[in-house]
This record gives structure tokens, C-alpha cells and sequence, in this order.
């Protein structure tokens, strides 16, 4: 492949990366009226990519992507044969196994390791504008400007907190783009401290104030969960390298000196107070940490399979699990199906082919998994530390929902590109 392809390729991911971000900014502040087509936009950027990819020879078929686009065909097939048959409804749901699914492997084959570092640093960059956004939507009204839902709705976009606070959604269109922005963050600020890479300090400092911040602002559960993941990861890798011990100290010391200065100011202290305040009350609910945990992540898990009583052999039809097609089918957005990203799957797909998609799932951070922790030994953490995002988010992460389905797309493909071409750095 030539050299002018291979940078438009690039391009493209970057593209399909900042539209990611900023996809909810331009459907609640830019263009509003544009709010419906652009729950898209980045389709048909995937589709150039594909597209691209596979004219010079970089989209390998591999086992994966056969077991999805078999299953994903045969459940489009039985959508309109014998489940909701709306045509629009399957085609979005159906979008996200043939278009976006085979980004991974794409993103994975163009991208290698030092275009990981060079987005990394990309992200640790955004972080600290974003932070000043959602501190910002976290202390004003829903009705200010700053937090306008999609398509400029006056009611704002926060999601129910705290003693009058509301989860912030920064530049996404929901909160959960907070949470899975920041947990990507987390990824690359323990690693740019960990390894030898060359980043600006005044950066690193700062994105890493950034991420401690974004923790009580964001009222996330999933966010802390997320990042305490990260962190078990980081200490997971002095099992193979127990040179880093030094450097993992130095990180925390480091922390806790910024939660120190943070907490001696209002604004960070209110913040923790909403953030609590919520964790308590939601796990009081819940059944505490245990019930969270179980509840919210295994329960989801065996609920898939166990809820779905009476359900046809190729479930209801693809996408109806999703908001969108919910809101074609009845004209208002629900969970239809399930909440959970299995559930939704074994009932719109039906046990046989909804299960493929998941074993499928599984396998591939079961593979991911073994080679991340392999590439430790040869002095390669990110992809490790990359995976402890990656393990929430692939699995089982909403699909459904378009900035999920995102960020797994990308931090499946970061993970495959963070194991190509280290040697050199070595």
C-alpha cells in the first residue's frame, strides 16, 4: 500500500475518532435541526474505511467477522420474515455488526504502536477542556446553554445526581459518553507514567488533575469502577515486570498530593458530597457494593438467558432493543427488550444467533487478553492497560447505544494496534 493511502486511512480513524467526541456537540449545540441524521454521522465514515481497507488488501477476514456477518445476515433475514419487519429498524440494527464491528480489525491492521501513542496523547489533550465543560454543566441549570439536550432541547441533558445535581454529558449526547471518555483517559494517564514515552510533563500533570476531578463531577459509578479496574491492571503488570514497583509508587504518591490540593477547595468538595450522596443512595437500592456489582454486571449476564421466557427461535427482530428503533416502532424511546447488552441481544436475535455474537465477543478479549499479557514480558504495557478498559467495554457494552458502540469499536482496534511494530521502541 502506498504511502498516500495509508495517511488517509489514518486520517479517516482520526475522523471517525473526533466525530466520537464531539458527535453529541454538534446535535445539541451546532446543528440541532440535524439532530435525527446525525446519530449516524460516523457511518459513513466506517463504510469509507471498509471500504478503503479492503482495496489495499488490509481487511483480512478472519474468523470473527465470519461468525458476526453470518449470524448478523441470518438474523436480518428472520427480522423480516418473521419478526417486526420493519426494514428501517433491522438496518439499523444490523449496521452495527456489518459496519461498525469490523472497525476493530481495521482500526487494528492501519493504526500501530506509536499512532496509539500519538492518540493517546490526543485524548490526554481533550481531557482538560472536557473537564472544564462538565464542571461547568455540573454547577449551572439545566436550562443554561451549556446544558442543552439533543436537537436543543431547553430540559438539558444531565441525568438525575444528587442533591440537585446533575450527571453532566459534556460535548456526548448522554452521560455515559463522560464515563467512557474518562476511562479511556485513565488508560493512557497510567500509562504515559509508567513507560519512557516522551509527553509533556505540564500535560500529563494536568490531564491527570483532569481525570481526578471528572470523577465526583461526573457522579459516575461506572467511572470510578472504571478506573479502579485500570488501576488493578497497573499493578497486575508487576507480575512480569516488577521493574515498574517505583514507578507505580510514584503514582500514587502523586495522586494523592492533587486529591490533597483538591479537596481544600469548595468546589471539588461539593462535588464529592453530591458524588457520595448518590453512590449511597443507588447502592442502597441495589443491595450495596455486592448488589452493584452482581446485580448491574453478573445478574445482567444470566438475566440474558434466563428472563427470556417464550422467545421466538430468531428472537423479535434487530434493532428493536434499540432506542432508535423503539422509537420507529411505538414513537417513544424505551428498552423494548432489555436494558443489558446481552439481554438485548439474545432478544432481538433469538438464543442460537444472539449467542454466537456474544461467545464471539468473548472470544475476542479472551485472545486479546493472553497476547496483552504476553507483551508485558517484552516491556509492552499498553496494550494491557488499554485492556482494562477494553474488558468493560467489549464484553457487553450497549451497542445499541452509538457513542458505546464507539468506543468499543476503537478500543478494540487501539488494543490490536498497541501489539503491532514495538519492537523498534525496544
Amino acid at each position: 500500500m502506498n504511502k498516500k493511502n495509508h495517511s488517509l486511512l489514518k486520517k479517516g480513524i482520526y475522523i471517525y475518532f473526533l466525530l466520537l467526541i464531539f458527535e453529541g456537540a454538534l446535535r445539541k449545540w451546532f446543528l440541532p435541526s440535524l439532530a435525527t441524521p446525525l446519530l449516524v454521522v460516523r457511518d459513513p465514515i466506517a463504510i469509507i474505511l471498509i471500504v478503503m481497507a479492503w482495496k489495499n488488501n488490509l481487511f483480512k477476514v478472519n474468523i470473527y467477522l465470519v461468525a458476526v456477518f453470518t449470524a448478523a445476515i441470518l438474523s436480518f433475514i428472520a427480522t423480516l420474515l418473521v419478526g417486526h419487519a420493519n426494514i428501517t429498524v433491522a438496518t439499523f440494527g444490523l449496521r452495527i455488526l456489518i459496519i461498525h464491528f469490523p472497525l476493530i480489525f481495521i482500526i487494528g491492521s492501519i493504526f500501530d504502536y506509536d499512532d496509539v501513542i500519538k492518540l493517546g496523547k490526543v485524548v490526554l489533550a481533550i481531557s482538560i477542556p472536557m473537564t472544564l465543560l462538565i464542571a461547568i454543566q455540573f454547577y449551572s441549570p439545566q436550562s443554561a446553554l451549556v446544558n442543552r439536550g439533543i436537537g436543543g432541547d431547553i430540559e438539558g441533558a444531565g441525568f438525575d445526581g444528587a442533591m440537585g445535581f446533575y450527571r453532566p454529558p459534556g460535548t456526548f449526547s448522554f452521560t455515559n459518553g463522560t464515563t467512557l471518555f474518562y476511562s479511556l483517559s485513565a488508560c493512557f494517564v497510567f500509562f504515559f507514567w509508567l513507560s519512557k514515552e516522551k509527553i509533556n510533563l505540564l500535560l500529563l500533570i494536568t490531564a491527570t488533575f483532569s481525570l481526578l476531578v471528572s470523577i465526583p463531577v461526573a457522579m459516575s459509578r461506572g467511572l470510578l469502577f472504571g478506573v479502579a479496574i485500570t488501576a488493578i491492571f497497573v499493578f497486575f503488570t508487576l507480575i512480569k515486570s516488577p521493574k515498574f514497583l517505583s514507578k507505580i509508587v510514584s503514582i500514587t504518591f502523586i495522586s494523592l498530593i492533587i486529591i490533597a490540593i483538591l479537596s481544600q477547595t469548595y468546589f471539588f468538595e461539593k462535588a464529592t458530597e453530591a458524588f457520595t450522596s448518590r453512590f449511597d443512595s443507588a447502592s442502597k437500592v441495589e443491595g450495596g457494593l455486592q448488589g452493584t456489582l452482581i446485580g448491574r454486571y453478573f445478574g445482567d449476564l444470566i438475566g440474558a438467558f434466563t428472563d427470556n421466557h417464550n422467545l421466538p427461535f430468531f428472537g423479535n427482530g434487530l434493532g428493536l432493543g434499540t432506542n432508535a428503533g423503539s422509537q420507529i416502532i411505538t414513537g417513544d424511546r424505551s428498552f423494548l427488550i432489555a436494558e443489558g447488552e446481552w439481554g438485548r441481544l439474545i432478544g432481538e436475535m433469538g438464543i442460537l444467533l444472539g449467542s454466537i455474537i456474544i461467545v464471539t465477543r468473548l472470544s475476542i478479549c479472551i485472545k486479546l487478553f493472553i497476547h496483552s499479557f504476553r507483551a508485558i514480558g517484552n516491556n509492552n504495557i499498553l496494550p494491557w492497560i488499554l485492556l482494562s478498559f477494553g474488558l468493560l467495554s467489549i464484553p457487553q457494552g450497549q451497542w445499541a447505544q452509538p457513542t458505546a458502540l464507539g468506543f468499543s469499536t476503537v478500543i478494540g482496534g487501539l488494543i490490536i494496534a498497541g501489539l503491532r511494530n514495538f519492537k523498534k521502541h525496544i
